[in-house]
């Protein structure tokens, strides 16, 4: 097949998304498909395009398995300026659909959203080259900026949700991370039987158990901590705040440390509030090789989401942290994906989304009690060695595919 692939992020990128594509476009290379993959110049780390990648609108990569073409994203350093991100959004958009139109004919055109504009270039591109369009949700947008209150106005959001139903009306298919997605999908499309559950995978391989004690915890004084780690992006949709309030009680733990690894828009908000504890260590955003060391580093893993948002949206992390072999607290809405794969793995404990008191109760439980933490995270472990793994993840994808396109 000739797989055409339109993602915002690709490797050298360092965005989760593009991690997972990026090797779901390697595996499926390896079952012998052509692929062309449309993309942005790597800018996720800074907001800014990464040097060595400056002064071209668009770059051409030849490959063995077909080529890439990387697109100036237009970014904002500031995550904040939604009006900017949005124009940002619509530039990379226009410029996607008007480079993907040309070319040789191909079977599937694979949309990656979010951003949500990258349904209309499914579409469009999709007919101009006699493709079928398969629309893949990582996040469900517009619900994810509503909950957040990043969109406020009722005028925005009836047309996103326009654009949404558009993209899902014309699209072949549809993936989606979870059951809890494709419920959300099934009341905004006139035909629910076309969403499939594919989940992201997590490369059991790449990330392994590891001792606690390495060059990460040495580097940053970590050495001899318990660490309590968040890592991801720290963003609108997190609620960190909590984790501030934790180590603000536990303070008079001299060896307990909260680490907040990564950057994003509520970064600054959350050091200020922090600037007088020191038990709070914010350590910038890794290369993605680093990524099994830093996981290893840790005593105990968080995954916090706002109220509303584990509804539309699947944090992969927590599948790495699992695969590294450890234990996990999700502050999450009630039985929503993540809360069942915490519970149901026997990975960790899931408390509610913003539960200050829940989640530093089970904070408090979790350090007091450390046979348990090493019991859950090898509970995590041997759950993910039985879950999709990446050659399973690309073998449903190349499934669909071909039945999209049979006579």
């Amino acid at each position: 097949m000739k797989i055409i692939v339109l993602t915002p992020h690709f490797a050298p990128d360092t965005a989760p998304t593009g991690t997972v594509i990026t090797r779901i476009v390697t595996e499926l290379a390896a079952r012998g498909h052509e692929l062309e993959v449309i993309t942005a110049l790597p800018w996720y780390r800074d907001h800014k395009i990464e040097k060595g990648f400056e002064g071209k609108l668009v770059r051409t990569e030849d490959t063995a398995w077909g080529r890439i073409l990387r697109l100036h994203p237009f970014p904002t350093e500031d995550k904040r300026n939604i009006p900017k991100r949005a124009l940002a959004f619509v530039g990379f958009s226009a410029l996607a659909a008007a480079v993907g139109r040309k070319g040789a004919r191909a079977d599937i055109v694979l949309a990656v959203s979010p951003p949500l504009t990258l349904g209309v270039d499914g579409w469009l591109i999709a007919r101009a080259r006699g493709a079928r369009f398969v629309f893949n949700i990582q996040d469900v947008y517009p619900d994810v900026a509503v909950e957040l209150g990043v969109l406020s106005s009722p005028a925005l959001i009836r047309s996103a949700h326009k654009l949404e139903r558009f993209c899902y009306e014309r699209s072949a298919a549809i993936t989606v991370l979870s059951d809890d997605l494709r419920n959300n999908l099934a009341a905004k499309t006139s035909d629910p039987s076309k969403i499939h559950v594919i989940p992201n995978f997590v490369d059991t391989d790449a990330i392994q158990p590891a001792e606690r004690e390495n060059t990460y915890r040495r580097q940053f004084g970590l050495s001899g901590k318990r660490v309590v780690m968040y890592a991801g992006n720290v963003g609108l949709s997190q609620s960190l705040d909590m984790v501030i309030a934790a180590a603000r009680k536990l303070a008079h733990h001299d060896d307990l440390a909260f680490v907040i690894n990564g950057q994003g828009a509520a970064r600054a908000d959350l050091e200020s509030t922090a600037s007088d504890l020191n038990n709070v260590h914010f350590i910038d955003q890794q290369p993605i090789e680093r990524l099994p060391e830093l996981l290893a580093a840790a005593d105990l893993h968080l995954v916090p989401l706002k109220k509303g948002l584990a509804a539309s949206s699947v944090p992969s992390k927590t599948y790495s942290i699992l695969a590294a072999g450890r234990p996990v607290i999700a502050s999450v809405d009630p039985g929503t994906e993540i809360a069942r794969l915490v519970e149901d793995s026997g990975a960790g404990v899931a408390v509610p989304a913003e539960d200050v008191s829940a989640f530093i109760s089970a904070l408090e439980r979790l350090l007091s009690s450390p046979q348990e933490l090493e019991s859950m995270g090898n509970a995590g472990r041997t759950f993910v060695e039985t879950w999709a793994s990446p050659a399973a993840v690309a073998k449903a994808y190349e499934d669909l595919f071909q039945s999209l396109i049979a006579p």
